[in-house]
Formats: structure tokens, C-alpha cells, sequence
């Protein structure tokens, strides 16, 4: 599974205004090349076979284009209106139902989760609203308990989350939880009397312009809708078959294009839709019990880049990979949609950035003083088990559903090619919370990778990530 003030009668004219202002800007010919040749580079670089590409600086749209194709089966080009599945990106939205009714006196962010699941274990006690929606409730993901051949109510799907033993305390930490999401549309479900996905498109898409943005639904006739797409040893094969229940579910079960995800930026920032008080509850980082705060709000995670702000969220779900991110030092957002599963479009961003703003280069890392040579020990006894597929639930304090024994045995098929190692060298020390993050290049051969490990306040493995430099 898969990060204004409501005036009726001023509405209309605002986003009038929005659409004029962010009006298509003109830029300059070998600008838009430099963008064309670096995606198509990368879409080979990552064989994916289309991709929507959104960008917006100052305002201005640059760029709303699609490459490649979105159904390969039928040769079908991508563009602007072409719908992929958004992953994550869809928990933005969910937050946005829960805000709507918390405006409307529905619920509550401090409410007990309990109050609208009766059954809920004793376990649960403490786990608030807010804690959903910023993943801290220690609820862990439900994946792997589920078939996703096989339907379920909003009814089953909290029965499965009710067997799921918290990891920790309320509060106590943050770990993302698919299941949180599920829980949460289930709530807006309960309390709004109607399904979640209607709650957005009256109240969310079409007030922000988002014209074909919609809940996934295998029956209906959609046009524009992509097929996704999977790498299996090697060969391009369909995205695999879900229930369709499995499609209707808070954490991301949503079909965007890139217009609707620049209509959204667009909403996002004239803090439209919602009360300003709702929009700062959105945009703060989650508090920890230990006075900390983790850098994550509701359906946001907060990073920086060039010493400013970014604002940002990924997806994937079925095939689908998706990006979003505002830049708000430079005033730029970048929205990359891909139809593959194997696409990473954070790595689209990163390189589309700087050509649109120069200020937004990554600095070339370069290491710094190791001053704890029994963590880097650590890391890479890690990295060593990670290539020999032997990484062990043990390891690890928290772990993703799906971690084990997939992403083991794709790290093994990945890395056991590659040989050996060369040795970690220290490029950056981070806090994230209560964690400390480690990050390291290591080459193996002629290839340089960044990889981070996180451990907690009580040296446990939190984080484990390697990815091409």
C-alpha cells in the first residue's frame, strides 16, 4: 500500500485568479532542452517507459509535458492528462479529509482513535487522530497480512489492524505506517457518512481546479488512464492484479495527472481549501515525547535544500512511482509521475532542479572526521549482509512490511554481482528525532552508492538505505 479561509462566495474568483497568474511562462528554448535531454537520459537510465513531468517556478508553469508512452501495449504517448496512480502522494489528500472534518466539528486531532473503532485493543490506548496522521502511532503496516487478491470492508481492515502489536508508545517515535492512512479514511468514512473519495472530489479536486483527479476504480471507463509496470528478471511485465477494494484505501488509491498536480501546487500555495490554522497543523513537523519534533506533518516530509525549505512526498503503488515537491526557497515545484514500478522519481527531481534553479545543486559530499569507528564497524557488517542476503529481522529495531524477505533478496541480487565493498567513508552525521543518521559512499567496483543507517536513542537499527550516487 502506499507522504484560504472557506469563503463560497470568494472561491470562484480566487481560483480565477490562480489560474490566470500561473498562466504558462515562456521560458527559453535552450532551457527546455537541457529539461527533454536530461529526462529522456534518465527514463533510459531507469527504463521507465513514460513519465509526466510538472514544473513551476516563481508561479509560472515551465513545463507540463509527458514523455514516452503510457500504455506500451497500444503505443500510447504520454502527456499532461495522461492518469497515473499517485501511491503515497494520496495521503496529502486524505490529511485534507480529516482537516475537513475536523473544521466541520466531526472529530478532533486529540481524539482517541478508540472513539471511532470500538473494538480497538487495550493497546491502543493513547493513540490519538493526530498521531495517525503524522506516524507516530507505533501502529505497524498492515502489508503482508493482507491477500491483495481478495477483497475486504472497512470493517476487516480494521479487524487485521486490531492483531497488528503497536511498536511503541504514542508519541514515543516516528515510523511510517501505511496502516495509520487505511485507518484514517475509514474514520472520514464513519464520521463525513459518505466515502472518502467523495469528500475529495467535492470538496478538495474540484475546489482546487484538480479536474480529472480521482479514486481508482478498475470498472469505470477513464480516459487518459496509464497502464503501470514492473521489471521481472529483467523483462517489462503489467503491474500486478490487486482487489479493488484494495484500491479505495486512505494511505493512496488515486489516479492523477500532471495538470491535477499542478493545480494542487498551485492550491498549496494560497493555503487554499482550508483555515490557516488547519494549513500550520498540516505543515509542522510531528512532536516526540522526548520534546524532539520528527520532520514529517500531515502527508508531508520536510527536508532542506541550499539552507531552505522543502517541502515534498513520494509513492509508489501497482506498478506507479510518483514525486512531489515544493522548493520554497527558489519558488520552484517539481511533479514527477512514472508508470513503473522500479522508477525512482526523486532521482527525476534532483536532477531537474538545478537545471531550473542553479541555487538547488547538491553539493558534492565530501567526507568528514569519523569520530565513532564502532558505528561505521557496524554499517558495514550491514552492508556485507545486505550483499550476501543475509540480513536478519534482528538487525533492526523497526521494519517495514515487505522489508523481509523481498527487499533482502533484491539488495542480494543487486550488490552479490558487484563483489566486495570498498571501505565506508563518513559524509554527513544527521538527527532525525530522537535517530541519529549515518551516511557513507562506498564503491563497489567502478559504482559510488550513498548509504545511511539510522540508529535510535538505544542503538538500535532504525534505517537502512543504499542508493546510487
Amino acid at each position: 500500500m502506499r507522504c484560504l479561509v472557506r469563503c463560497l462566495t470568494l472561491l470562484p474568483a480566487l481560483l480565477l485568479c490562480l489560474t490566470t497568474s500561473r498562466a504558462s511562462a515562456a521560458p527559453q528554448a535552450p532551457l527546455l532542452a537541457r529539461i527533454d535531454t536530461f529526462v529522456r537520459a534518465e527514463m533510459e537510465r531507469q527504463k521507465v517507459p513514460g513519465v509526466g513531468i510538472g514544473i513551476v517556478k516563481n508561479g509560472k508553469v515551465l513545463v507540463a509535458k509527458g514523455y514516452g508512452f503510457a500504455n506500451l501495449e497500444h503505443q500510447v504517448p504520454a502527456g499532461p492528462d495522461t492518469l497515473f496512480q499517485a501511491g503515497s502522494l494520496g495521503k496529502q489528500f486524505t490529511a485534507m479529509a480529516v482537516m475537513l472534518q475536523v473544521e466541520a466539528g466531526k472529530l478532533s486531532l486529540t481524539d482517541p482513535v478508540s472513539k471511532f473503532f470500538p473494538g480497538a485493543p487495550a493497546s491502543w490506548n493513547g493513540i490519538t487522530v493526530r498521531h495517525l496522521l503524522n506516524h507516530t502511532s507505533g501502529i505497524p503496516d498492515l502489508e503482508g497480512t493482507l491477500d491483495y487478491r481478495k477483497d475486504y470492508t472497512d470493517e476487516d481492515l480494521a479487524r487485521f489492524a486490531y492483531a497488528l502489536q503497536p511498536e511503541f508508545a504514542p508519541g514515543a517515535r516516528w515510523s511510517y505506517s501505511n496502516t495509520g492512512y487505511v485507518l484514517l479514511g475509514i474514520i472520514v468514512n464513519r464520521v463525513a457518512g459518505t466515502f472518502y473519495g467523495n469528500v475529495l472530489s467535492e470538496k478538495v479536486f474540484k475546489p482546487a481546479g484538480m479536474k480529472t483527479a480521482r479514486i481508482i476504480n478498475e470498472e469505470d471507463i477513464i480516459p487518459h488512464r496509464a497502464a503501470g509496470y514492473r521489471i521481472v528478471d529483467g523483462v517489462l511485465k503489467n503491474q500486478e492484479w490487486v482487489a479493488p477494494s484494495l484500491n479505495t484505501t486512505g494511505d493512496g488509491s488515486m489516479y492523477v495527472s500532471v495538470k491535477d498536480m499542478l493545480a494542487w501546487d498551485a492550491a498549496v500555495q494560497a493555503r487554499a481549501i482550508l483555515t490557516p490554522e488547519s494549513w500550520k497543523e498540516i505543515l509542522s513537523p510531528a512532536p516526540l515525547n522526548s520534546g524532539a519534533t520528527y520532520p514529517y506533518g500531515f502527508g508531508w516530509q520536510f527536508d532542506e535544500r541550499a539552507g531552505k525549505p522543502l517541502h515534498q512526498h513520494t509513492g509508489a503503488w501497482q506498478g506507479f512511482t510518483s514525486y512531489f515537491g515544493r522548493y520554497l526557497g527558489e519558488g520552484v515545484s517539481i511533479v514527477v509521475l512514472t508508470n513503473s514500478a522500479a522508477g525512482i522519481p526523486s532521482s527525476f527531481a534532483e536532477g531537474l532542479a538545478p537545471i531550473v534553479s542553479p541555487a538547488l545543486a547538491q553539493p558534492t559530499p565530501t567526507p568528514i572526521e569519523d569520530r565513532e569507528p564502532r558505528i561505521t564497524a557496524r554499517a558495514t557488517e550491514l552492508l556485507e549482509k545486505a550483499r550476501t542476503g543475509t540480513l536478519a529481522p534482528a538487525d533492526f529495531a523497526y521494519v517495514r512490511a515487505g522489508f523481509f524477505p523481498d527487499g533482502v533478496k533484491r539488495y542480494q541480487a543487486h550488490l552479490s554481482p558487484l563483489g566486495a565493498p570498498g571501505p565506508l567513508v563518513l559524509v554527513e552525521r544527521t538527527t532525525l528525532g530522537d535517530d541519529r543518521v549515518y551516511s557513507y559512499l562506498v564503491t563497489f567496483g567502478p559504482k559510488t552508492f550513498r548509504f545511511s543507517v539510522g540508529l535510535s536513542a538505544d542503538d538500535r537499527l532504525t534505517l537502512f538505505r543504499l542508493r546510487p550516487q
